[in-house]
């Protein structure tokens, strides 16, 4: 796909340019692997792997299961938990770069992610600002590590009547862009489809890269945040040559 050709409609719109934005997933996007498993593959086991089959099979929401997860760990284990999660996180390639090239064209930049906030949030410190953080948050004031979901489905999510996204990404979406936002979502897993729905540019990989192909919704595969950068600028040299 010349997706730097198919998206031109997307920057023109009545002879004026869309201005770019970027939704960014963060587990298995931003770092190489996705924390919640690595968290639960090392601490809880055999009790996560029966509730992450259940989520695959769908027969619970993401939302119940990923409550259910983190309720398997006692709040006394705060201080391990956050300390393996950022000695073994690893920042995908690019990133850094990606992120200064969009705050140097003043591009808007959102981190829209179904993981939590303790680990989120000094994990991507040393790389904001960014335009807005949107993920769970994590209460370890009882005995188990309880969740909180602030970023609901609004009323036009299939979940609405059942809020079964956690963080639903879609509706975060439609409160932040506008009309005059050509939107980029970056992302890997069913989590991100539905955003990738309402996305006029997809950058994908792994699972995501499938869903985008049944569905025949624009997007360019990564392994990088090199090949995000290659992507973009190339979109925007483009926009500038139709401009001129």
């Amino acid at each position: 796909m010349d997706v730097y050709y198919k998206s031109r409609r997307f920057f023109l719109e009545g002879g004026s340019s869309l201005k770019p934005i970027i939704f960014c997933d963060f587990d298995g996007t931003i770092t190489e692997t996705d924390n919640i498993v690595s968290l639960m593959t090392q601490f809880v086991p055999e009790e996560s792997e029966k509730i992450a089959k259940a989520m695959m099979e769908q027969t619970i929401t993401f939302k119940d299961g990923l409550s259910a997860m983190f309720e398997l760990l006692s709040a006394k284990q705060k201080d391990a938990v956050i300390h393996y999660l950022l000695d073994t996180a690893i920042i995908r390639k690019g990133f850094g770069d990606f992120v200064r090239f969009a705050q140097e064209r003043q591009i808007p930049f959102y981190i829209v992610s179904g993981g939590v906030d303790f680990f989120i949030e000094p994990l991507l410190e040393k790389y904001g600002p960014f335009s807005g953080i949107y993920c769970n948050s994590a209460d370890f004031s009882g005995q188990q590590i309880k969740l909180v979901f602030s970023n609901s489905c609004d009323e036009e999510c299939a979940k609405f009547e059942t809020q079964g996204c956690g963080c639903c990404k879609p509706s975060v979406m439609r409160k932040i862009a506008q009309s005059k936002h050509f939107k980029i979502v970056i992302g890997d897993s069913l989590s991100d489809f539905e955003a990738a729905k309402q996305a006029d540019l997809v950058l994908a990989r792994d699972h995501l890269i499938k869903r985008c192909k049944d569905l025949h919704l624009p997007f360019e595969p990564f392994e990088t945040f090199y090949d995000c950068l290659e992507v973009v600028k190339k979109l925007m040299e483009a926009d500038k040559a139709v401009s001129m």
